[in-house]
């Protein structure tokens, strides 16, 4: 008897069960569609009967674009005049927050052709509150010290400059690594950044940049040369 062959097992409960949740699914995945194209091709029959409201509907969304592209452009064309004709008196900078006197300074670096000049100061900001590409390839780096008084705040002194000294270049990569400040900045600040090839801009250097129309470029002396010569 060892030649007979078992007799097949028949499908278990949990196979049976398996295929009634797929059928109900699916049932439902078609009951489900077939609601979707009715209310569709009821909306569609209302449509037709209501002509305007298509119209109107086609009016709406054409003027709504139309305004939209409009205010881009608008913005875009004073962005253009702001920045061309953009001057800041030193009394407006000493008024600012900490926070504003940075974006400030990044309109300026715009205004003088950095593009893509980006104020990045904030927690864990490394030293950096600004960072540009001049029109020379030459990517800057600087750091703003905000004096609500000005000239009479409390000095930029040599710890200030050793911070940005440590990261300017090594980790913000900078060509130009600038020390930036609406107040003044100390003889031995002065003189550490000589040693380190760091640039200050002290508050008497800020009101002629800020003031006037030339880029910092042409302000600051012994700067590297460019990747790129292109006319600013």
């Amino acid at each position: 008897m060892s030649g007979r062959r078992r007799p097949a097992r028949r499908p278990g409960r949990r196979s049976r069960r398996r295929k009634n949740q797929r059928l109900e699914q699916l049932l439902l995945a078609v009951l489900a569609a077939a609601v979707v194209i009715s209310l569709a091709a009821a909306a569609l029959r209302w449509l037709a009967a209501h002509p305007w409201i298509v119209a109107a509907i086609l009016l709406v969304v054409a003027a709504g674009a139309g305004v939209w592209a409009w205010r881009r452009k608008e913005a875009a064309r004073w962005e253009q005049v702001r920045a061309s004709g953009l001057r800041f008196a030193l009394g407006h900078l000493d008024g600012l927050h900490h926070r504003a006197f940075e974006f400030a300074v990044r309109d300026l670096m715009r205004r003088d052709g950095c593009a893509d000049a980006a104020q990045v100061g904030g927690r864990s900001d490394n030293g950096a509150d600004v960072k540009a590409t001049d029109p020379y390839g030459r990517r800057w780096v600087i750091q703003c010290k905000h004096r609500k008084d000005g000239w009479l705040g409390k000095p930029v002194g040599s710890p200030d400059l050793q911070v940005l000294n440590g990261t300017g270049r090594q980790i913000h990569h900078g060509d130009v690594v600038v020390m930036l400040t609406n107040g003044r900045i100390t003889a031995d600040a002065t003189q550490f950044a000589k040693s380190q090839r760091l640039h200050l801009v002290d508050r008497h250097l800020l009101g002629e940049w800020a003031g006037g129309s030339r880029p910092l470029w042409e302000l600051l002396r012994a700067l590297p040369p460019g990747g790129r010569q292109a006319t600013p």
